[in-house]
């Protein structure tokens, strides 16, 4: 029993001390990147080091809980306002796929399976279990996956630091104490984990996030609570999230891990480049504030997304919505897309 436990335990340890000392020196999501960089040293090091699905899907139900309370009248009032940039991250999704498989082609040298579904912007699970179907290459989809979103993770929170975004002596409290929060929000709050289920059954992309913050924001739009989950708990998901960020190169040889980086590199700064000129576009149209609208449509995870958004005090709700959009679109589309990628591209290839 020791045993099974072990390596859980040290990552968690481990991610921990990384996120306190990143804290300590006032440095940007310092529990989420503090954590995911200390474990994947001890990861490339070979040391026994894992998070149990179970563990992360638990704390991303947290995330999802506290996604749901940014959602308030006020900002329901303001969601008309976002078909602009919604109906601009389709185009977004569609330019960053055909740019990134391009990229993965023609610079990688990748075949076009492992092309196509390694350069899709989102749903690493959705997308390696796709690709893997097609007959891609499930290892490079997903470790360029992996590091396009630790990449992401790094980049902006000191990027949006260095411009201005965000000043340390900002940093807002990730939640309120323990303490703080009534026992009846608490029940309220924790009774929102039956979204996971429910969107599981009713096979929504993403659920263990997207259906407990559907039913937190339901809540808080009828008025029954206003409570958020407390800070120590969302400090605690961020440590197990970017622990299981780390968690992933276990096993991964460092020349391996060193390929892999410099393609995710490159296609990471293709995306991040297509991001801030879709979100100065769209900026210079709606007015909504270019870090908003960068954490929007950035290549990251929803929930690692979010969390940086909650950290640089940039709406949530607001870049929330705009990745369960992308998720939606992506998981539902990109493999039909593909699909009829494939039948135009033997086509041509019998013409010629």
């Amino acid at each position: 029993m020791r045993g099974r436990w072990r390596p859980l335990l040290l990552a968690l340890a481990i991610g921990t001390a990384g996120g306190a000392l990143f804290d300590h020196f006032r440095m940007p999501l310092a529990w989420m990147i503090g954590a995911m960089l200390f474990t994947t040293a001890a990861a490339m090091a070979a040391l026994p080091v894992a998070v149990p699905r179970p563990l992360r899907g638990t704390m991303i139900t947290v995330l999802g809980i506290m996604l749901g309370s940014g959602f308030t009248p006020a900002i329901v009032a303001q969601m008309g306002g976002w078909t602009l940039t919604l109906s601009g991250l389709l185009v977004y999704i569609v330019a960053a796929t055909v740019a990134g498989l391009l990229y993965l082609r023609r610079v990688a040298g990748y075949d076009p399976v492992t092309a196509y579904f390694t350069a899709t912007p989102g749903g690493l699970n959705e997308m390696v279990l796709a690709g893997t179907a097609m007959g891609g290459d499930d290892r490079t989809i997903s470790l360029v996956h992996a590091l396009r979103v630790m990449l992401v993770v790094m980049v902006i929170p000191f990027w949006f630091q260095a411009l201005g975004y965000y000043a340390p002596g900002q940093r807002r409290p990730l939640g309120p104490d323990l303490l703080a929060v009534p026992v009846p929000d608490l029940l309220l709050l924790a009774s929102c984990a039956v979204g996971y289920p429910i969107a599981r059954a009713l096979r929504i992309p993403a659920a263990q996030i997207v259906g407990p913050m559907l039913v937190s924001a339901a809540l808080h739009l009828a008025g029954l609570t206003e409570g958020k989950p407390p800070g120590a708990l969302v400090a605690a998901a961020q440590v197990v999230v970017g622990a299981s960020l780390g968690c992933r190169f276990a096993g991964v040889r460092l020349r391996e891990v060193g390929r892999g980086a410099v393609v995710a590199v490159g296609g990471t700064a293709l995306m991040l480049g297509l991001a801030v000129g879709f979100g100065g576009a769209l900026n210079a149209a709606t007015g909504f504030g270019m870090a908003g609208l960068i954490l929007a449509f950035a290549p990251g995870g929803l929930a690692e997304m979010s969390l940086i958004a909650l950290a640089l005090g940039v709406d949530v709700a607001f870049v929330s919505t705009h990745h369960v959009v992308r998720i939606l679109l992506i998981v539902t589309l990109a493999p039909a897309a593909f699909l009829l990628w494939r039948r135009w591209a033997a086509r041509r290839s019998r013409g010629a």
